[in-house]
């Protein structure tokens, strides 16, 4: 096997990062994840995660975690309702969709992240994830390279594979090309003990997911374990809108009244989301990789989920390109197929970047969509002509 009695070191702890560890490990492959959180207790941030059966859960399926996922899924997260801003229900599959189908192939669970990553955590060996290990720069050494993290240590690694996200520092080591703004703006918040702190909001959502359309912006909830409630406003707006804003994202009252002065025909009824919002909220530039990006392949050196391909999640696709790629290149530098390490991290490359611009560019339309004069009409289309099907 290429890999035998090579150390290979993999920079993030998310699902790419750890789903791609626990393939390796079980192939007998020498994998050491670096994680910048203090701990395996650092708070997830980020809405609930659907996967999807030819990517998130294929991956799952091949790691040996698809009965744990089933066991650990958010049942019934994944029901939908479109409304308008004035929290009216245009379009609603509660009543119809299944809570749970995992012979459909068209059947998306939901997964708080949180508890993902602590299925995938459990799956590796012990030991295998050094955390407060911030990666801040590598150097050439032997064969392969040396990593240094700002808590001092050092490691020698023969491959390094980048899994730290949209913000990786590894990428420049393989590539000049950069991600750049969508014109989209979301503001997330997260509302703990929501049927305590935001009942309205609560009962209305149900245990699903909702989607309520505006003139240019819209609101996005739903729900996460433990009884708590994830949402985003979205908006277009300037790259910079966050520091232009002026908003002290801490203070209640202004986010709140920025919502109203913002959002004026949206319903009163919404406001609870920023009443109950823990805080800080955090205001999240949307970011798409370059369309067209490819890069020489390195013999070492290659990149999964965000650090490769960012995009919008207006197509649902992010963590599931993070974990189909761990798939892909876990088969190509296990299975023997390739003369060399190189050969097999080229191949991962080059359909890597040629799905992953397919699904940015449906995430830039659907982006582009959801934002227009006409988003809530469109969607009601979109939604109730699937629904038929």
């Amino acid at each position: 096997m290429l890999l035998t009695s090579k150390k290979i070191a993999i920079i993030g702890g998310g699902p790419g990062g750890l789903t791609l560890a626990r393939l390796l490990q079980l192939n007998g492959v020498d994998v050491k994840v670096y994680e910048r959180d203090k701990d395996k207790s650092a708070r997830v941030q980020g809405s609930p995660l659907d996967l999807h059966d030819e990517s998130g859960l294929a991956a799952l399926s091949k790691a040996g975690l698809l009965d744990a996922f089933k066991q650990n899924f958010l049942a019934g997260a994944d029901r939908l309702q479109i409304m308008n801003e004035h929290a009216e229900v245009l379009f609603s599959d509660h009543a119809t969709k299944q809570i749970e189908n995992f012979d459909s192939k068209d059947f998306r669970p939901e997964i708080d992240r949180g508890v993902l990553r602590q299925l995938l955590l459990t799956s590796l060996h012990p030991g295998t994830v050094a955390w407060n290990s911030h990666f801040i720069l590598m150097e050439k050494q032997k064969e392969g390279r040396l990593l240094h993290f700002k808590n001092g240590i050092t490691a020698y690694a023969d491959i390094v594979i980048a899994a730290d996200g949209a913000n990786s520092k590894v990428r420049p080591y393989i590539t000049d090309f950069k991600a750049f703004y969508s014109g989209i703006t979301m503001l997330e918040g997260t509302i703990y003990e929501a049927s305590k702190t935001a009942p309205h909001i609560s009962a209305m959502l149900g245990g699903g997911k909702i989607m309520a359309f505006g003139d240019r912006k819209n609101v996005m909830l739903g729900q996460k374990a433990n009884g708590v409630i994830g949402f985003y406003a979205s908006f277009k707006a300037s790259e910079t809108w966050a520091t232009d804003s002026g908003l002290d994202f801490s203070n209640k009252a202004q986010t709140l009244q920025w919502f109203k002065s913002e959002y004026p025909e949206w319903s009163s009824i919404w406001h609870e989301l920023f009443e109950a919002a823990a805080t800080p909220l955090i205001p999240r530039p949307i970011f798409c990789m370059q369309l067209d990006q490819i890069w020489k392949t390195l013999p070492n050196l290659t990149m999964v989920g965000d650090a490769a391909h960012v995009m919008p999640p207006f197509a649902g696709e992010g963590v599931n390109m993070a974990m189909l790629d761990a798939l892909e290149l876990s088969e190509n530098l296990t299975s023997g197929n390739y003369k060399t390490i190189q050969e097999g991290i080229a191949n991962y490359e080059m359909r890597m970047q040629q799905r992953a611009a397919k699904a940015a560019q449906e995430s830039l339309i659907n982006g582009d969509l959801m934002h227009s004069e006409t988003a809530l009409t469109r969607m009601l289309e979109f939604f109730n002509g699937h629904h038929a099907q």
